[in-house]
C-alpha cells in the first residue's frame, strides 16, 4: 500500500484530484497485492501484443502447478475431469488455455472445453454454476475451474481518471483452481444456483478496447449496488427455502470494502461473516474471477464447518451481474 501511494504521489503530483484518489487507494483495505512483473515493467506500455504474450506465457508457467494442486486436493488424475473451465478477462488467447492444458498435463481428448472471457469479476461465481448445472446433468462428472487474471497487465499510463487510479490501487494478480466432484469429497456441496442483471447497468463496468488493450472503466455508482443485489440473493435462499441472513457462512466476491459493508447491511449479516473475502482483499487486493476461489480456500484452512452447514457464494461483476448459488458444508464420511 504504501509503495502504491508513492507512485501515485510521484506519478501524478499535479494531478488536480490527487488527494481524493490518495483517500481511495487508502480506504480499499488493500495492503498487498501481487503482480506477475517488476513493479518498473508493469507501469511501462510496450503495446498489447506485447502484454497479451506475457499474458500467454505468464498463464502457461503459472497455472499448472496450481491446477495440479487442486486436482491432488480433491485426490482425482487428470483422466477424472470431464469438464475444464476456463476463466479471464485480462488477456485473450484462441484456442483457450484449456486446449493447452489438455495436451500439457494429459487430460483426455475428451475433455469438454468451456472458456468464459467476459463476466470478470462475476466469472469465478458463473464457473461454479456452469460446474453445478454440469454434475447435475451428469451426476457421475467432475469439473475443473481454473480462474487466472493479471490485472497488471491492463494498467494505462495515460488513465488518468479518479477510477483509473483507484483501480490502480485495487487490482492484483491471481490464478486459483477447484475441483467440483460429482460426488463424494469435503467442501460445499452446491444445491442451486441462479444469476441476476441489473438492467441498464451494462456501462458501469466496461471495457474500452483500443489498440492499446483493454481500458478498464468503472462507474462511480457500483460501490453502491448491493442495495439492489440483496433482494436476489435473499430471493436465490428463499426459493430454497433459506434465509440470506441467517446462513452459517458466506462467500462472496470482494471488489472492494463497501461492497462487503453494505452487504452486511443490506443482508443484516454481520460483519465478521465475510471475513474471508475481506483477508482476500487485505492479502491480494481484488483478484477479479480469483476471489471467491481464494476466499472459499481460506474457510478450508479454517477446517471448514460443521457437516451440512447452510451456505451462499456469489461473484458480482460486469452486467452489473451477480452469479450466486447455495449449499451445505458436506463432510467426506470416507474421509
Amino acid at each position: 500500500m504504501e509503495e502504491t501511494l508513492e507512485l501515485a504521489r510521484s506519478r501524478h503530483a499535479d494531478h488536480p484530484q490527487l488527494p481524493l484518489a490518495l483517500r481511495l487507494i487508502e480506504n480499499t483495505g488493500v495492503r498487498t497485492r501481487h503482480i506477475v512483473q517488476p513493479i518498473e515493467e508493469t507501469l511501462k506500455h510496450p503495446g498489447f501484443e506485447t502484454r497479451n504474450k506475457i499474458y500467454e506465457a505468464e498463464a502457461k508457467a503459472r497455472v499448472p502447478a496450481v491446477v495440479q494442486r487442486a486436482l491432488d486436493d480433491a485426490e482425482l488424475l487428470t483422466s477424472d475431469i470431464d469438464v475444464i473451465i476456463y476463466v479471464s478477462c485480462t488477456g485473450f488467447m484462441m484456442p483457450s488455455l484449456t486446449a493447452w492444458l489438455i495436451n500439457e498435463m494429459d487430460f483426455s481428448s475428451n475433455t469438454r472445453q468451456i472458456p468464459i472471457a467476459q463476466l470478470g469479476c462475476a466469472a469465478g461465481g458463473a464457473a461454479i454454476n456452469r460446474a453445478h448445472d454440469f454434475c447435475m446433468a451428469y451426476p457421475d462428472g467432475n469439473v475443473l475451474i481454473v480462474a487466472c487474471e493479471f490485472c497488471s497487465l491492463c494498467y494505462q499510463p495515460t488513465d488518468i481518471g479518479v477510477g483509473s487510479l483507484l483501480s490502480n490501487g485495487l487490482f492484483g494478480d491471481g490464478i486459483a483452481a477447484a475441483v467440483v466432484r460429482g460426488s463424494g469429497g469435503t467442501g460445499v456441496k452446491l444445491e442451486r444456483n441462479g444469476s441476476y442483471l441489473i438492467p441498464k447497468t451494462e456501462d458501469w463496468i466496461s471495457y474500452d478496447v483500443r489498440a492499446t488493450g483493454f481500458h478498464f472503466l468503472l462507474d462511480k455508482r457500483v460501490p453502491g449496488t448491493m442495495e439492489p443485489l440483496a433482494p436476489a440473493l435473499h430471493e436465490l435462499a428463499g426459493a430454497h427455502g433459506w434465509d440470506a441472513s441467517d446462513l452459517d457462512f458466506y462467500i462472496i466476491h470482494a471488489g472492494g470494502p463497501r461492497i462487503l459493508d453494505d452487504l452486511s447491511k443490506f443482508l443484516q449479516v454481520d460483519p465478521h461473516a465475510f471475513r474471508f473475502s475481506r483477508a482476500t482483499l487485505t492479502e491480494y487486493g481484488n483478484i477479479a474471477s480469483a476471489v471467491v476461489l481464494d476466499a472459499l480456500r481460506r474457510l478450508f484452512d479454517e477446517g471448514g464447518e460443521e457437516h451440512q452447514a447452510r451456505g451462499l457464494l456469489a461473484g458480482f461483476g460486469p452486467g452489473i451481474t451477480a452469479e450466486m448459488s447455495v449449499g451445505r458444508w458436506q463432510i467426506d464420511e470416507a474421509a
